[in-house]
């Protein structure tokens, strides 16, 4: 459950097409699979970065139940916003591929770092991790060590797997299939996203207002 929970969490991070995910896909199709998988592996670590951090600290705040209000609340709000945000950008998305001319020759080690540097400085990860991702990720995999290593293990997979599919298929597809990727991709995300929000707002319903209907229902 940590594994999958880890997995779908950062597959819906990845599913988020924006800079990083433009950069990595005009930089396989002009320069070869290798350099976009390095600059995808560095947006892998930047994430991964974040997991632990959201980890370490929102296991320590869920202990106040002031804060799980806020973050149940706020987090189901973001949730809804990127799922209808991701289905608007699927039904009216503009092209959004790079030039050829705009892809810099950079070495496969600069790739690298120029993908974490994408990763960490992203708004949408930055909003997503403060408002969402702490939540969850500390709901699922904060329990014990080992499930804190099972979820962390799932999210990096989920973006590793993602970085080689999608550097594949920009290598392999080129432009002819870039818009239709870009599309496939908003619609995937839409529905994690979609999952998510259900999954925060019913398991917030059972946490805050479920437990209270025992104690009301005797005194009727």
């Amino acid at each position: 459950m940590e594994f999958s929970s880890g997995f779908l969490l950062s597959l819906s991070l990845c599913l988020d097409i924006g800079v990083a995910n433009i950069a990595m896909i005009t930089l396989a199709m002009q320069r070869g699979y290798f350099q976009g998988f390095a600059l995808g592996l560095g947006t892998c670590v930047g994430d991964l970065v974040y997991a632990v951090l959201a980890l370490a600290g929102m296991t320590v705040l869920l202990q106040y139940e002031t804060v799980r209000w806020v973050l149940w609340i706020g987090g189901s709000v973001v949730l809804l916003y990127f799922a209808a945000k991701m289905i608007h950008s699927a039904i009216y998305h503009p092209a959004v591929l790079a030039e050829a001319g705009e892809v810099r020759g950079n070495s496969s080690g600069q790739e690298f770092f120029r993908g974490i540097f994408l990763a960490m400085s992203s708004p949408s990860a930055i909003l997503w991790f403060a408002a969402v991702g702490g939540t969850l990720i500390a709901r699922s995999g904060g329990g014990t060590i080992l499930s804190s290593a099972l979820f962390l293990s799932g999210f990096l997979c989920a973006g590793l797997l993602w970085c080689a599919g999608l550097c594949l298929a920009a290598t392999q597809g080129g432009k002819l299939l870039g818009d239709k990727l870009l599309r496939y991709c908003y619609w995937a995300s839409a529905a994690i996203f979609c999952y998510f929000a259900v999954y925060v707002i019913v398991s917030g319903y059972n946490e805050f207002i479920g437990k209270l209907a025992p104690a009301v229902v005797p005194g009727l």
